[in-house]
């Protein structure tokens, strides 16, 4: 099943993060199957180029590709990747990159973390070749639907879904219409909106991150981002691996009884977007 070989490697790649590896180890089988487009790519806040390493390896997929994210820090290892053919260290919405350059467009996950979207959007507009693609993965507006709550019975639901939204820094959850419109403005068809990320999947990825980043943020005063907080524990360094024979054992343990989200009927909390640049 594609979902356990990427939990598997995300796992070994990412032991500091079982519960982000779980949720993007459900959301990458989505993209392999709906499949990565092909030519001259941008990656839009393409981190540190790991989990673009994970996709292109899953997908069998070998695209040209730029990446551009507004963390110098992780913009340094995507450079020493070998991933992209060069990377920028920029905001998404002033891409140092000429007009109609590319066939398409990724954004994995960052989208939902900009406040002003749309000089973000108007930019990947820019920088797409007519018929281009724009695809991209976020949460939705079935997200808070999802989470199962507070385990605490004087903390209310509300200040518990505020905590959620402010560790993991989500400024928005738009649905397909809401997508459709805000492409539409910057001249962007959408021709799909897939929801993915089920309630069981969704609440195995909350009782995972209570035990490892929510704590962590409990204990910071929920003064620092998990990024944050994994760089100042040194966690982020090169080379910080789990080995196979252990990564196994500990992503079938994550991923037991969660189901594969065949079938489901909603809520979901995430939507795969997809759309093409007009003439």
């Amino acid at each position: 099943m594609m979902r356990d070989a990427l939990l598997r490697r995300l796992m070994r790649e990412n032991p500091f993060q079982p519960a982000t590896s779980w949720w993007r180890a459900v959301e990458l089988a989505v993209v392999v199957e709906h499949g990565l487009p092909a030519g001259s790519g941008l990656d839009l806040g393409c981190g540190d180029g790991k989990l673009m390493r994970i996709l292109l390896d899953a997908a069998g997929a070998a695209p040209e590709l730029v990446g551009v994210d507004i963390d110098p820090l992780e913009t340094a290892d995507a450079a020493a990747s070998g991933v992209y053919k060069r990377v920028h260290t920029a905001a998404g919405g002033a891409l140092p990159e000429p007009a109609a350059a590319f066939d398409f467009v990724f954004s994995n996950s960052v989208l939902e973390h900009i406040d002003d979207i749309h000089p973000v959007l108007a930019e990947a507009a820019r920088v797409l070749r007519p018929g281009g693609r724009f695809l991209a993965t976020v949460p939705s507006p079935g997200f808070h639907d999802c989470l199962a709550g507070p385990l605490l019975p004087w903390v209310s639901r509300e200040s518990y879904l505020q905590m959620i939204d402010r560790r993991c820094a989500h400024r928005y959850y738009w649905s397909a219409e809401q997508w459709r419109a805000s492409l539409a403005r910057h001249g962007i068809e959408l021709t799909l909106a897939r929801p993915y990320l089920d309630a069981k999947q969704t609440r195995r990825w909350e009782t995972l991150s209570r035990f490892t980043a929510g704590v962590l943020y409990a204990a910071a005063g929920g003064r620092m981002q998990p990024i944050e907080i994994q760089r100042a524990l040194r966690l982020r360094r090169g080379g910080l691996r789990l080995p196979g024979w252990l990564a196994a054992p500990l992503a079938a343990a994550a991923s037991a009884g969660a189901g594969n989200g065949t079938g489901a009927a909603g809520p979901f909390a995430c939507l795969l977007v997809e759309g093409r640049r007009r003439p």
